[in-house]
């Protein structure tokens, strides 16, 4: 060979130290090898040779002064002669090799002597491209082979495989071992891993243990990696990846031609109808490869093509970053395969076209890519410049790519990131100046970059700000810099999630059309979720929303007809975990959404009375009522809880709408529940019942996820002793058993969730006392034996629904209880011990937990409760169920200065927008360490809706605990410190609060 043609060395030590390690293996080998060697080392070709390789390659280096015998094979008898042999050979000796272990070490020697072959042929440009990728796929696919057939021998000699032919186990074997990318396309590169798909076809397969098939073929594909890919002494034969199979997180290693041709024929993706151009059988049965390729035709070549499956093929380019005439691209660091004006985008110039117009045109169904584009071009596809370009480029690109690889034996693409790295491949290329190299390189990279940036310029980007792939089986490099640049801190997994939607493993996305909108929806969905405290976390409710979706297509439709809609679920997922899991629960919820009068002003009572009567009109029966109840429900309650996320209203404001909306939707019920339970039980002549409201609901002041406290009062006529139907019950066991079934009616989980948590615990004894009470008992025991707690309950009780005469009774007897005379010292030391006995339980120093918190809710409505009744008797007008409104009343009525009473309900009002904002936005308590810059925002506007955001949370925090301690330090004026100075009383409240 030409010393010309061979590089310099790069490291003339390194050189040195590889002919003194050339010339101590000669000096111990036989007589006519060690002359030949001497000689070979001193000559100037020899010379040449051994510091181009030494000098550059430490890997190759190390071979070459190991292998001399087969040195002087491949210098005696030339390249394609020693490299034909070597293959021979192989076949030989080892085609019928029993012996895992000795098959093993062949096969990494063989490789091993292959790699400096084809190292050797293309440092001294002996060998075109193809002739180094074409012996580096004959060495992998020989190797392959070999594996195969001895595996299945292997398992023909265990008893789970009848081999047709046992001394040619491949034929009839069933087994196909499919190449995939590079090597299916004989392009492999140096330090190159090889795509293979295992597959076996179950028709073909003669097993005497049929129920062992699947565990047969899943071992063979196992032993198969093992024997390519486990590192020896001897090193490893090709690092082997079967990721490409169909669906490789959901199915075993080897996959049936059943399962593959149903998933193929299903789901099967663009990018993998683009992996499959290459697709070859290289070992295993031939006649069921070739079956299998046959049926992947009109998968892969489809004959037409609708217009949503060219834009999803135009996807496949459009993920990437793609910029024409301008240059970013810096030489160190580069990755010329998937960096931009790389090898990919040269492949994906032939592949996406190959896919569009090779369903019609067979000329254009070829593997390599430089032929693909050439017959692009015959066919009037490409023009031929371009193709010229894209060539030159490529065998360039290639050639760099080699040289990287050789170095060090690693699969890289990428040029070194220092000056002296870059030297050093530019030397191993043949340049004598580094910068001639990054030249040449940014002029190769620009003009693919600009052929590429061509191909599809009239589509828009779907990147973003940068890739974003998600197509094929390795993570982006790109796209995990776009992912991580964006706020992910996960972008690996957020790569697999994103891929798992694209495989169609959830109803919502197994159309091709609801995949193909996918693509498009990615980026923008990916960037609004980025806008959100916690995109990963967001991302995954994302995720379980969709995996909860029946179908996709409508919905995807709607977000790109309306990006709003999607910014707006975007924000529910990442800011709204109760609001996320109500819509990931009810995803038809964002059928209201889009009516034009979604953001208009929630309806008042009257307004939702008529819309709810509308709704449960077209109810078939009973069930249709609590289907038709709780949708139209958690439809009312998400439409606030998007007002409340957008500050269009505020817990506050809000408390009254959703207090509103039980008041509607209750009483409804309970009257559809009394006519179903008289279709059995009768009516109790004379009797009635009536449902009250208690606690937040009792007050109007319900949040997003709060309870219901209810307890049902009734009246029967002594007279009464048993209802008038099929099944007759006592009154008492008839209203309790009434009492049931509504509860059982709201709290029922069904499609669409719980209408709502009911809470009894309210009743007069509590869990200890019956679920209905009848006027009577219930009068006496407020009169005699309830707990001062219980009465300061009573202040916030309302009757909801029932008998109209029954319920002037009950709100009389509750307004005669309140305005009753009582005790002041006990009520007030009553009042106390029982706020001291709550802050013991759930006392709390975050002031964010609203409800606890010294000087939060609990202390400002035990002050209005308070006030009520110990003023109550004198000052009746005080009584009302609000709490903000018994306070001013009390301070109207002079019982309380009025700048207190200002100030404890302009922060009970403060707490109540905090609060209604924290109920959708945390789930528990708010920390206050995990605050994010989103979540400061919001709660800010929340707080002080007239104020700008706070942008510091230790001031925010500050400012609320100040406004809390000033309301403690009131409660501690009017009931704690004036209690302190009483004896307690002779009847403690030793009652545990409900």
């Amino acid at each position: 060979m030409p010393t010309a043609a061979l590089p310099k060395p790069f490291d003339p030590a390194l050189a040195e130290r590889g002919l003194e390690r050339w010339r101590q293996e000669a000096a111990n080998a036989p007589e006519d090898l060690r002359d030949w060697a001497e000689a070979y080392a001193a000559s100037p070709e020899g010379r040449a040779l051994l510091d181009a390789v030494c000098g550059n390659s430490p890997y190759l280096g190390q071979i070459l002064t190991r292998e001399l015998p087969f040195v002087r094979r491949v210098v005696t008898d030339g390249y394609d002669d020693a490299f034909a042999d070597l293959i021979r050979t192989l076949d030989a000796e080892y085609g019928d090799e029993r012996n895992m272990d000795r098959l093993m070490t062949a096969l990494r020697i063989a490789k091993r002597r292959a790699a400096l072959l084809i190292g050797m042929a293309d440092i001294a440009n002996a060998w075109v491209l193809e002739q180094v990728t074409g012996a580096l796929s004959d060495i992998a696919e020989t190797s392959v082979r070999l594996a195969s057939n001895h595996l299945l021998r292997r398992a023909a000699e265990a008893g789970t495989l009848t081999l047709p032919d046992p001394q040619r186990p491949w034929v009839g074997s069933g087994l196909i071992v499919l190449a995939m990318g590079k090597l299916g396309a004989r392009e492999l590169n140096y330090s190159s891993d090889i795509d293979l798909i295992v597959l076996y076809d179950d028709i073909v397969v003669q097993t005497p243990q049929p129920d062992n098939l699947a565990r047969t073929f899943i071992r063979i594909a196992r032993d198969l990696v093992r024997i390519m890919d486990e590192r020896t002494k001897d090193g490893y034969v090709f690092r082997t990846d079967l990721r490409l199979r169909p669906d490789p997180g959901a199915t075993p290693l080897a996959v049936s031609v059943s399962a593959a041709e149903i998933y193929y024929g299903s789901v099967g993706q663009n990018w993998e109808r683009a992996a499959m151009i290459k697709a070859r059988p290289i070992a295993g049965d031939p006649d069921a490869g070739a079956h299998f390729l046959r049926f992947l035709e009109p998968f892969v070549w489809r004959r037409h093509l609708d217009f949503a499956a060219i834009q999803d093929i135009h996807s496949i380019k459009r993920q990437i970053n793609a910029h024409k005439g301008h240059r970013e691209v810096t030489v160190n660091g580069h990755d010329i395969k998937v960096g931009r004006g790389g090898i990919r985008e040269i492949e994906f110039f032939a592949q996406t076209q190959q896919l569009i117009f090779g369903g019609r045109d067979t000329r254009l169904r070829i593997a390599p890519t430089l032929l693909a584009n050439k017959a692009l071009c015959a066919v009037g596809r490409v023009p031929e410049a371009a193709v010229v370009e894209l060539e030159e480029a490529y065998r360039f690109l290639r050639r760099v790519e080699h040289r990287i690889q050789m170095t060090d034996d690693r699969q890289t693409h990428q040029i070194p990131a220092d000056d002296q790295g870059v030297a050093h491949l530019a030397t191993f290329l043949g340049y004598d100046d580094a910068e001639a190299f990054r030249t040449d390189l940014l002029a190769q990279l620009g003009r693919v970059e600009d052929r590429y940036a061509e191909l599809f310029e009239e589509a828009p980007s779907l990147s973003g700000p940068g890739n974003l792939v998600f197509t094929g089986t390795d993570d982006d490099p790109g796209t995990v810099e776009t992912l991580r640049g964006m706020g992910y801190q996960d972008p690996s997994r957020v790569i697999s999630v994103v891929s798992t939607w694209h495989r169609g493993r959830y109803r919502s996305t197994r159309s091709g059309r609801a995949r193909e909108l996918l693509t498009e929806l990615v980026p923008a969905m990916l960037a609004e979720l980025a806008k959100t405290p916690a995109p990963d976390e967001a991302l995954v409710k994302f995720d379980n929303f969709l995996g909860r979706l029946p179908a996709g297509v409508g919905l995807f439709s709607l977000f790109i007809a309306n990006p709003w809609l999607l910014a707006l679920v975007a924000e529910i997922m990442g800011t709204a975990p109760q609001l996320a899991e109500t819509l990931s629960r009810n995803p038809s919820l964002l059928d209201a959404v889009i009516s034009p009068d979604f953001f208009d002003p929630l309806p008042d009572r009257e307004g939702l009375r008529a819309e709810y009567q509308r709704v449960i009109a077209d109810a078939r029966d009973f069930e249709d009522v609590l289907t038709l109840s709780r949708r139209w429900t958690n439809d009312q309650r998400f439409r606030a809880g998007a007002h409340i996320l957008r500050g269009i209203t505020d817990g506050d404001r809000c408390g009254p709408f959703l207090a509103d909306l039980a008041d509607v939707v209750v009483p409804e019920l309970a009257t559809r529940v009394e006519q179903e339970f008289a279709a059995r039980h009768g009516r109790v002549p004379g009797g009635a019942w009536v449902v009250v409201a208690m606690g937040k609901l009792g007050s109007r002041q319900l949040t997003i996820t709060s309870d219901i406290d209810l307890i049902v009062v009734y009246e029967a006529p002594p007279e009464a002793r048993m209802s008038d139907g099929a099944k007759a019950l006592a009154p008492n066991e008839y209203y309790i058993k009434l009492t049931q079934r509504l509860t059982n009616a709201i709290t029922a989980p069904m499609a669409d969730g719980r209408l709502y948590e009911v809470d009894m615990r309210l009743r007069p004894s509590g869990n200890a006392g019956p679920l209905a009470t009848s006027l009577e008992s219930f009068t006496k025991y407020q009169a005699k034996d309830a707990w001062t707690w219980e009465h300061m309950a009573l202040t916030r009780a309302r009757v909801i629904g029932g008998d109209p005469a029954l319920t002037a009774k009950v709100e009389s007897a509750m307004r005669a209880v309140l305005t009753g005379p009582r005790d002041p010292d006990k009520t007030l030391w009553d009042v106390a011990d029982m706020r001291r006995r709550i802050d013991k339980e759930f006392g709390t120093g975050n002031i964010w937990d609203i409800k606890y918190a010294r000087g939060g809710l609990i202390d400002i409505e035990f002050t209005a409760q308070y006030l009520q009744l110990r003023h109550g008797h004198d000052h009746p007008k005080i009584l009302s169920i609000g709490t903000a409104i018994a306070i001013g009343n009390a301070g109207a009525a002079g019982l309380l200065d009025r700048d207190v009473a200002d100030e404890l309900v302009a922060t009970l009002r403060l707490w109540r927008r905090v609060q209604g904002f924290l109920r959708l936005t945390t789930a528990g308590v708010l920390d206050p360490g995990q605050v994010s810059p989103t979540l400061l925002a919001g709660l800010s506007r929340a707080a002080f809706p007239d104020e700008e955001p706070a942008v510091d949370f230790a001031a925010l925090d500050a400012r609320i605990r100040a406004i809390a301690a000033r309301a403690h330090r009131h409660f501690v004026a009017l009931v704690e410190e004036p209690a302190s100075k009483l004896p307690p009383p002779e009847t403690n409240e030793e009652a545990r609060l409900p």
